[in-house]
């Protein structure tokens, strides 16, 4: 099988799992905003969760995927399985020991963390003791999850992704369970929705280690720290936390200055992340996922041509998805808020306030998801500097706009300058990767990009239209809007592959040709 079958299969693979898993989630945050709504109490959940949330994508899905990966493809692919099981036993055994460590620092200097992050909660002390409180709850979380993403990168590594993929479905169910059975056993109900997040954390790890065991990585104590591979991993891991995690780091300055916003502000923020993060995680991760494994092993081989077709294929398939999706949460932003989250204590001004987020954050989803699948090219290739340096200019471009957008837009300017520092941090990274390695199909990228949006600009008219069928200002009303919303969504999917047909794109015609493959077996 040629690696860009491979690389679309294994993205199909964590595509699908991805979407149960988002569903899932789906499902829970519209039990949180009913039972929770979006105010005190949830507020104060959302940015406890996330510290031990954002560390997770700093350090276990970011920094350490992207310096485990390459070094560990490495290792199975010149030196074998032996070699390759050895290096995952110390690190395994590493990992433990450093994350135990991080894990109870974190619960200790919960009130400092806290404060830090949250400024904004000060003038609040309930909401301040509160957030402190749920915070050292779930803190463990990062432990567990940490050595989720190691057993990840083993089982990408061997071609092996859906259970890594399917397992935070897991994480959901525990929160939905818990916050239903449990909300009215503790005196402060969100508290059950914390419980729900440690339980989670565990049930993902449970999953992955019988999995390892059948692939032949039965997980065992190593001591032996004084390994190469272990050295160069911890070399690449430093740089690799902030190239990696700039977007979920400006994620978090936005929660922190939306602190000092009104109430209600970190919530809507949350809110419009995760739907945005719906088709970002169904397919750009599922993208950056499967095709970092292909890279690091052909870098590895040193066919830097074959890595720069398979960069470029990543790409392509990234635009394609994006751009549709991109214009499909802008018109619909309000409709899904209005259908999957407005009732019980979530009004209608909370759904268009969360909405307004979603819009910004939406214009972004495009540049967010190549960065997602260009920061890994640099790490297959040992190039840690050049995107922490980039990183670090999007960081302060966000920083400053956040600064100059909260007064005019509130919650709202937040999401915007996420979305422009994602767009510098795209331009950055290719403007030196091209330096770095060449040509790597930069006009068919281009061209992939036109006809998606121009197969898009006829979807966003019929999509616009149909949605505008309903009044979503109405409460109830779920099986109407849900009718009109599928059939927006599902009607807009028809016309963007019918244009972009039209205009004879690539990746439509693979795309029909995977699905023909799918139903014929």
């Amino acid at each position: 099988m040629s690696e860009k079958k491979h690389i679309a299969r294994a993205a199909g693979v964590l595509g699908s799992a991805t979407i149960i898993s988002r569903i899932m989630g789906m499902v829970r945050d519209m039990v949180v905003s009913r039972l929770f709504g979006a105010g005190f109490a949830t507020d104060a959940f959302f940015a406890a969760f996330q510290i031990p949330n954002m560390l997770r994508r700093f350090f276990a899905e970011g920094a350490l995927t992207s310096a485990f990966v390459p070094t560990f493809s490495e290792s199975y692919t010149l030196r074998g399985e032996d070699e390759a099981r050895e290096l995952a036993n110390i690190c395994f055994t590493l990992l433990t020991i450093v994350m135990a460590g991080v894990t109870l620092a974190g619960i200790i200097l919960s009130p400092l963390i806290v404060s830090l992050m949250f400024p904004g909660f000060r003038a609040a002390p309930a909401k301040l003791e509160l957030t402190i409180f749920l915070n050292r709850l779930m803190f463990p979380y990062i432990f567990f999850i940490s050595l989720v993403a190691l057993c990840m990168g083993i089982l990408n590594t061997v071609r092996h992704f859906f259970t890594p993929a399917i397992s935070t479905v897991f994480l959901n169910i525990s929160m939905i369970l818990c916050a239903v059975l449990l909300h009215d056993r503790f005196q402060v109900p969100i508290t059950a929705l914390a419980f729900g997040v440690l339980l989670g954390g565990v049930l993902q790890l449970l999953l992955q280690l019988p999995v390892l065991a059948r692939k032949g990585f039965v997980l065992r104590p190593r001591f032996r720290f004084d390994h190469p591979a272990v050295r160069k991993i911890a070399l690449l891991m430093g740089p690799s936390v902030f190239g990696v995690g700039v977007y979920y780091l400006n994620i978090t300055v936005g929660n922190i200055l939306a602190s000092f916003l009104p109430q209600g502000s970190v919530s809507y923020l949350y809110y419009a992340q995760r739907l945005f993060e719906f088709p970002q995680g169904i397919f750009t991760v599922s993208v950056a996922q499967a095709v970092l494994p292909s890279m690091s092993r052909q870098a590895a081989a040193g066919e830097l041509e074959a890595l720069k077709e398979s960069l470029t294929f990543g790409l392509r398939l990234t635009l394609f998805v994006t751009i549709p999706a991109t214009v499909g949460l802008m018109v619909c932003s309000t409709a899904i808020f209005s259908l999957i989250f407005m009732g019980g204590e979530f009004s209608y001004a909370k759904a268009v306030s969360s909405a307004e987020a979603l819009f910004y954050y939406a214009l972004g989803l495009s540049l967010v998801a190549l960065v997602r699948v260009l920061v890994p090219a640099f790490y297959a290739l040992k190039d840690t500097r050049t995107p922490v340096l980039i990183a670090l200019a999007a960081f302060i471009l966000n920083f400053l706009f956040s600064l100059v957008l909260m007064g005019p837009l509130k919650h709202a300017g937040l999401a915007l300058a996420s979305t422009i520092s994602a767009g510098g941090n795209m331009l950055l990274l290719l403007y030196f990767l091209r330096r770095k390695i060449g040509r790597f199909g930069g006009r068919g990228v281009i061209v992939c990009a036109i006809k998606a949006i121009l197969a898009a600009l006829p979807m966003a008219v019929i999509v616009n239209w149909a949605v505008g069928l309903v009044d979503w200002s109405l409460a109830g009303h779920k099986a109407e809007k849900a009718g009109v919303l599928l059939g927006a969504v599902g009607g807009g999917v028809v016309v963007f592959m019918l244009f972009a047909s039209l205009v004879r794109s690539e990746e439509a015609r693979d795309m029909v040709a995977l699905v023909k493959r799918r139903f014929g077996r």
